[in-house]
């Protein structure tokens, strides 16, 4: 019962933490906030999946896991590079 109010309670603050990531992504205004916006949304992800891990007591999901946090990792990696080139570019015009 305790474990079931515990469930449907995380859940809501997952989703809400997941839609406010979303509006994010959308809103923007630049590529930086779109990509800590979707990092968060990545990490709420592996959050509920761990999270069902631990519920349901298995560890199907583990390498979903670890592929979304690799995916995330290198993604983060790939725009800060892009942005500091872009800013590299933006400092020599000038």
């Amino acid at each position: 019962m305790v474990v079931d109010v515990l469930v449907w309670i995380f859940g809501t603050m997952f989703a809400v933490a997941a839609l406010l990531a979303v509006i994010r992504i959308i809103r923007g205004p630049s590529i930086v906030d779109r990509m800590v916006a979707s990092d968060a949304l990545l990490t709420i992800l592996i959050c509920v999946l761990v999270a069902d891990m631990i519920i349901r007591g298995h560890t199907d999901t583990l390498p979903l896991v670890l592929a979304l946090a690799m995916t995330a990792f290198i993604a983060s990696v790939a725009v800060a590079r892009h942005v500091t080139r872009q800013e590299a570019n933006a400092s020599e015009r000038f």
